[in-house]
């Protein structure tokens, strides 16, 4: 029987997690990521419980996490002045295992999958930039992806293609061209800093239009983000100086925070999102994962989470199923059915969570959502995130999980 052969474009989070997924069930796979380097951009990214089981499920053990991640707690949600909100109970074991997390720099993230990739047999071409993808037919064509690396043309045969390039997707354009990003309306400061005395767990502060968030991502480093409403594309000369003076009302850790914060350490990015995510995460051969299928706001923290879940889901519900001998077009449109439902409605529950947190306006909407969510159990807040966490990665011979 003739090796199965995917293609995956797209050499982030999403496409990684996809590609060694899909390695591990004996396919040929190679993955073509635009940028020339290997630097994957960001700072901080939180990863909950169902991070953590798809990253188990994609093959990295504890002693893998442990020397790239900092298991810490989220907190719940204070004011601008750093007064509970809606504090998360920390006495009780149950509770306290429900909102557990790993803090993670984004480039550590990247460079162990990065790893699993190459340990799993996966080639990784770099500086390919897509320029056109035919989708074929599952028991028909085969898929197509013209590429560019550097002045050479390239063309691409596939049983299997992964769209997995992100915000911008070039998949995406092609496949789904009326499907495009929108911008939010905020704009995100972030920045991972030394640090070996603050308190490490996910802290987030509400205020007018705006959300502050600190998280511990190693023994000596601290993430922070400041998530605020803005104009699109706002050019500013001082970025840091900016940020001083956007939070310098708010509680003092911020501003100390921000302070030591070396100006070359800060960037700065326009949030967008795909309002609703896409019509179908499939398309002929084609499969889309991550962002390029359904990028939503960062308020549920659950970016990095999905993005594994999809890669391994793809691995186990079209790899492994094919592998096995069943139907290309029948594995696909499961996968479709399974990952769909849920991405969307976490996607929604972020934009409902940012009307309600960051987004609010000020005065007396601030005080009355204050007031409500101060007479709120902060165990509420942990069952309501059940539902979230709470993931099964699904097998490649059996049948779904509920939360896959």
């Amino acid at each position: 029987m003739r090796e199965p052969v995917a293609t995956v474009v797209g050499g982030g989070i999403a496409g990684l997690a996809s590609a060694v997924a899909l390695a591990r069930e004996g396919w040929r796979t190679t993955v073509l990521e635009r940028r020339a380097g290997d630097a994957e951009v960001g700072a901080g990214v939180a990863v909950p419980g169902n991070g953590l089981a798809a990253l188990h499920a994609l093959g990295l053990d504890d002693e893998c996490i442990a020397e790239i991640a900092h298991p810490t707690t989220a907190t719940g949600f204070r004011d601008t002045l750093g007064r509970p909100i809606l504090l998360i109970p920390d006495d009780r074991a149950q509770v306290r295992a429900a909102v557990t997390l790993l803090g993670l720099y984004r480039r550590r993230l990247h460079a162990a999958l990065l790893r699993a990739a190459e340990e799993a047999g996966v080639s990784v071409a770099s500086d390919a930039r897509v320029t056109g993808v035919l989708p074929g037919t599952p028991g028909g064509d085969l898929a197509q992806v013209e590429w560019r690396g550097g002045d050479l043309a390239h063309r691409t045969e596939s049983d299997l293609v992964v769209g997995a390039d992100g915000m911008w997707s070039a998949v995406r354009t092609a496949l789904f061209p009326g499907a495009r990003p929108l911008y939010s309306g905020s704009t995100s400061w972030r920045a991972v800093v030394p640090d070996t005395v603050r308190d490490g767990r996910l802290t987030e502060y509400w205020g007018p239009g705006a959300e502050f968030g600190t998280m511990r991502v190693s023994a000596s480093e601290m993430y922070w983000y400041g998530y605020v409403r803005a104009p699109e594309g706002a050019v500013v000369d001082d970025e840091h100086a900016m940020a001083r003076s956007r939070f310098a009302q708010w509680a003092p850790e911020i501003g100390e925070l921000i302070a030591d914060t070396a100006p070359d350490r800060l960037m700065r990015h326009d949030v967008y999102h795909l309002p609703g995510g896409l019509p179908s995460y499939v398309r002929g051969r084609v499969a889309m994962v991550g962002d390029a299928a359904h990028a939503a706001l960062p308020t549920m923290g659950q970016g990095a989470a999905t993005a594994l879940e999809d890669g391994v889901s793809v691995g186990r519900l079209v790899g492994g199923r094919v592998a096995r001998g069943h139907d290309l077009g029948s594995a696909l449109a499961e996968f479709d059915a399974v990952r769909r439902p849920r991405c969307r409605a976490i996607a929604a529950r972020a934009v409902h969570m940012a009307r309600f947190g960051a987004d609010l306006g000020g005065g007396w909407r601030q005080s009355l959502r204050n007031g409500v969510l101060r007479m709120v159990p902060g165990e509420a807040l942990v069952r309501a995130g059940f539902s979230v966490t709470e993931w099964t990665p699904p097998s490649a011979i059996g049948p779904v999980p509920v939360h896959a």
